[in-house]
């Protein structure tokens, strides 16, 4: 049976924010592997008049490509990713999902302030090129217009209502010093999703970009070993 796995990027992201599990996937695996670009995100964002629907509709279209040449296809979706890709399991055959910093929820103001306290110490220091999660937010901030932020604000709200309409194996991957998604976020699509075959796992070390973690060798493989086997219900 040929697999496809479907990977999702997040909001102003790109597939950057998903290529270290990727990577371990391609090393690991013979699945066939999609990371599509959605409209306006990448390198360069251009998100003005973009609407959740674009974003939507671009999933879809790749999942049905993907479908065409595959027997099986799992589903990984990154922070506004999990959300989309909760959104085609709704609508789709998807045998499995791992989501990873499902944006359920958005900004920890407790850890995002720590982040930014960080950030300014770099400043004073004169070490702020050195700091990447500087370079990401003062980027972001330039290129995301309000309009966009608040489409993305309406696609979660769109498929919040339906996540207990989820039935297929699930994983939730979440870092507890996620500085953009609250780590209990995850716990939260935990308890709402109906799936009899889910996995949580935590990342203690964790922030947004979970791929990047310094563990994320530790959940890389219980992520792959969940997508290669049927498991019980399970909380690590």
């Amino acid at each position: 049976m040929k697999t496809g796995i479907l990977c999702i990027h997040g909001f102003t992201g790109g597939p950057y924010e998903v290529q270290p599990f990727v990577d371990y996937l391609e090393a690991n695996t013979d699945w066939q592997i999609v990371v599509p670009t959605l409209p306006g995100h990448g390198e360069i964002l251009e998100l003005k008049s973009l609407t959740a629907e674009s974003w939507m509709m671009a999933a879809e279209q790749a999942l049905r490509m993907l479908q065409k040449e595959v027997n099986r296809v799992y589903v990984v979706g990154f922070s506004m990713g999990g959300i989309i890709a909760i959104y085609l399991a709704l609508r789709y055959k998807i045998d499995k999902m791992v989501l990873l910093s499902a944006a359920a929820k958005y900004i920890n103001p407790a850890q995002l302030l720590h982040d930014i306290g960080d950030v300014a110490k770099k400043i004073v220091e004169g070490k702020s090129e050195e700091n990447t999660l500087f370079q990401i937010y003062s980027k972001k901030l330039r290129a995301t217009p309000i309009p966009a932020a608040l489409e993305f604000v309406r696609l979660v709200k769109m498929v919040e209502p339906y996540y207990e309409q989820i039935t297929i194996p699930v994983c939730l991957v979440q870092g507890k010093k996620d500085g953009i998604v609250p780590y209990t976020a995850a716990p939260f699509l935990f308890d709402h999703i109906k799936s009899t075959n889910k996995q949580l796992i935590f990342s203690d070390s964790g922030k947004h970009h979970i791929c990047y973690s310094d563990d994320c060798q530790n959940w890389f493989p219980q992520a792959l070993a969940f997508l290669r086997e049927e498991v019980q219900e399970k909380i690590c």
